[in-house]
């Protein structure tokens, strides 16, 4: 109605054709308005099945579904790849992963910006969609072993990043608009459908992506390791197949022309109001009534009006990012203490980045148990259930998700085995001679750190031994039968180290092995071989890994394999086959083999346990996932539907990007906290905990004081409130003028 009133007012107002482009408002006049010529009617649109939905919502939800697959299912394996393909720490991953994730909100606003302004929806999404996709292709080569080195995958990964983020924020605010676009006025009851079954395909594609992707990454090896290059080329594809489909209903679309971008009109609305407030700040002017009526002199009173109802919401937003910090830390900091629990369920084995898949899963269970049973029952009971209270009540419940955390990291804390510290080391010691060995460790001066008579081949175990400085040469003494062998080795803090013993002939030798830090990777077992035989020795784990050891007491590198049983590995020397019984392999645990020969037999494998397998359920983070999903569906779904309830119709895309930067600023958080804090993660989780609860008291005040907007107020016709501040346009007119 607004487009029509601008395109008639010239024909009321003879005056207003010379007038300057800055003059915004001119007086309103009952004159009848001359009759339009009439336009052809439009050839309707297809439907769907003859119903009233347009048959082109079928490709814009399809290119959804993919879409998000294409996005969840990338997401879903980013924090390990970063540990164990990139082997960067914990900290820099968590960093890393939400600077992704905060950049991906920040995006919307330049995609809204493009297409209300200059390219319009549907070219925004093709282009950006290309830059998405090329952001895939990127991303897989940074993940092919072979492809470089280590700089070469930072680089390609980073900037394969940068290209995603652009591509999936640019399109976020354009695609479900240009779906709504697609219906006409008479059929809103059809659109808000739409919604939900858009809504439905975007968490539908995030639980099959989280689901399927891990799999792609641990079930299938790629060069000896996992397959990331396989679990990101997937997503890509899917975002190729998301590209086809949409650019496939191209000639079906009801394409809007650009009409603006409303979000800039705001920014420049608030900065002028605040910069003429600051002009005219002399006591001699009289003062106004709201700050933002300082903009009345350049900006619509309908514009002021709706800003105002805006800033209202706006001032609510302030505490929000918070909550985004800790549910957005279920791809981050939870995968990886996923990574030190159990994932054997009995039916299947869970990858450590599968549980991710509870969060849609739950939320697709949550929504319907909320709407039909929880908050009918809470009105039943007489509670006043508002909207505010839900959002506060859903804070509560992930502040209690991540007490919930901490609880359990200090449960696994409890059943993990003590790390070294500064100045510190474990050793342990095998004896694979034939008799035993009396071993005594002495320091820099001569003192004895460790003293112990290991029998043949005797379970070994580590021990602590405490340093002088940083590094350090630590002496042996090895009595062997009536031998004495003095030996020395150096050693660094903060690692894990093998001394082997070995015999040849009648003399005794020893060579230190530096362990992993890090030895069970992605919550697998991990296996490493010794191989006591005078020949090569070649081995076939499954079909697509495969380990040579060298002869003489050579030692492999460390091997991520599936848990389960090895009863019959297939080995082969330059002239004989035979079958190595490797037992069960446990979930989580670190195994050496020790490779010895038997006259009589095949060759046999001593089995030592060097980690002890994962011993805590992954179940036992079922319950932070409910409570922080709970907390979702209260905070996020009704603060949404609250936010929109509140601020005027032409506010609604403002407000969905300030709602995105919310999302974006609590990624942030988590950046500055994971780099900055030095906590340990038990601590971690506590400190989130407490912060969220503050923020809830801080959000539950500002509710309380806030008074809700009734929405009979904001749908007063624009026509009646210009006529009745007919009087006032003439002296902005004049007040501009005279500046």
């Amino acid at each position: 109605m607004l487009e029509e009133r601008e395109t008639k007012e010239p024909a009321m107002n003879p005056f207003q054709k010379n007038e300057s482009k800055e003059t915004l408002f001119s007086p309103v006049s009952t004159e009848e308005v001359p009759p339009q010529p009439l336009s052809l009617p439009k050839k309707p649109p297809p439907k769907i099945c003859g119903s009233n939905y347009p048959l082109s919502i079928a490709f814009i939800v399809v290119n959804e579904f993919c879409e998000r697959f294409s996005y969840y299912g990338m997401k879903a394996v980013l924090t390990l790849y970063f540990l164990y393909f990139l082997h960067w720490n914990e900290d820099t991953s968590t960093s890393i992963y939400h600077a992704f994730s905060s950049l991906c909100y920040f995006t919307p606003i330049l995609g809204a910006a493009i297409a209300d302004s200059w390219l319009g929806k549907f070219k925004t999404i093709i282009y950006l969609s290309l830059v998405y996709v090329l952001g895939h292709v990127v991303k897989s080569l940074g993940a092919l072993p072979i492809l470089g080195g280590q700089m070469v995958h930072t680089v390609l990964s980073l900037v394969g990043l940068s290209l995603i983020a652009l591509g999936t924020g640019g399109i976020k605010p354009c695609v479900a608009a240009f779906g709504g676009d697609q219906f006409e006025e008479k059929h809103a009851e059809e659109r808000t459908r739409y919604f939900s079954v858009f809504y439905l395909s975007i968490n539908a594609g995030s639980l099959i992506s989280t689901f399927i992707t891990p799999m792609l990454r641990g079930d299938v090896q790629c060069f000896g390791e996992d397959c990331y290059a396989l679990a990101f080329g997937v997503p890509g594809l899917l975002m190729v197949i998301a590209l086809v489909v949409f650019a496939m209903g191209s000639k079906i679309y009801r394409k809007p022309p650009p009409e603006g971008n409303i979000v800039s009109q705001v920014v420049k609305c608030i900065w002028f109001a605040i910069s003429n407030r600051f002009n005219n700040r002399s006591g001699d002017i009289p003062k106004r009534q709201h700050w933002l009526d300082w903009a009345a002199e350049k900006y619509p009173k309908q514009l002021i009006m709706d800003v105002k109802a805006l800033t209202r919401v706006l001032f609510l937003y302030i505490p929000l990012p918070m909550f985004w910090a800790l549910l957005d830390q279920q791809g981050s900091r939870w995968t990886l203490q996923a990574t030190r629990m159990n994932g054997n369920l009995g039916v299947f084995v869970l990858q450590p980045d599968q549980m991710q898949v509870l969060n849609p899963l739950l939320v697709l269970i949550f929504i319907p148990l909320f709407d039909l049973v929880i908050y009918r029952l809470v009105s039943k009971c007489g509670i006043n259930f508002s909207s505010l209270r839900k959002m506060a009540v859903g804070m509560i419940l992930a502040s209690l998700a991540f007490a919930v955390a901490a609880a359990v990291e200090l449960k696994i804390n409890r059943m993990t085995p003590p790390q070294p510290g500064p100045q510190e080391i474990f050793l342990q010691v095998l004896n694979l001679a034939d008799d035993e060995v009396k071993v005594t460790v002495l320091g820099d001066e001569n003192n004895t750190l460790l003293e112990e008579s290991l029998r043949s081949f005797q379970m070994p175990h580590y021990a602590q031994l405490h340093l002088k400085t940083k590094s350090q040469d630590f002496h042996f003494y090895l009595k062997y039968h009536n031998l004495s062998v003095y030996t020395k080795h150096s050693v660094e803090e903060k690692n894990w180290y093998s001394l082997i013993l070995r015999e040849d002939g009648k003399n005794i030798s020893s060579m230190m092995v530096k362990d992993e830090e890090n030895k069970t990777a992605n919550g697998m077992t991990t296996v490493r071989f010794i191989n006591t035989l005078h020949k090569e020795v070649n081995i076939s784990l499954t079909t697509d890994i495969f380990l040579s050891v060298g002869e003489d007491y050579g030692v492999s590198a460390y091997i991520t394999v599936q848990s389960g049983e090895y009863a019959a590995v297939h080995c082969r020397t330059e002239d004989k086959d035979f079958l190595l019984n490797m037992g069960l392999l446990d979930f989580g645990a670190t195994y050496l083999f020790v490779i010895t020969n038997n006259t009589s037999q095949d060759p046999q494998a001593w089995k030592m346990k060097d980690t002890p397998a994962n011993k805590l359920s992954i179940a036992w983070q079922l319950p932070q996932y409910a409570l922080v999903t709970a907390g979702e569906v209260m905070f996020s779904v009704t603060g949404l539907e609250f936010s929109y309830s509140q601020a005027p119709s032409s506010m609604k895309s403002v407000l969905q990007a300030a709602w995105l930067l919310t999302v974006a600023v609590g990624n942030i958080i988590v950046l500055v906290v994971a780099q900055f804090s030095g906590l340990v993660q038990w601590a971690e989780f506590i400190l989130f905990s407490c912060l969220l609860l503050v923020v809830c008291l801080i959000f539950s005040i500002m509710g309380y004081y806030y008074v809700p907007i009734k929405p009979e107020d904001l749908q007063k016709p624009a026509d009646k409130q210009i006529l009745h501040t007919q009087g006032n346009v003439i002296n902005l007119e004049t007040k501009k003028t005279k500046l």
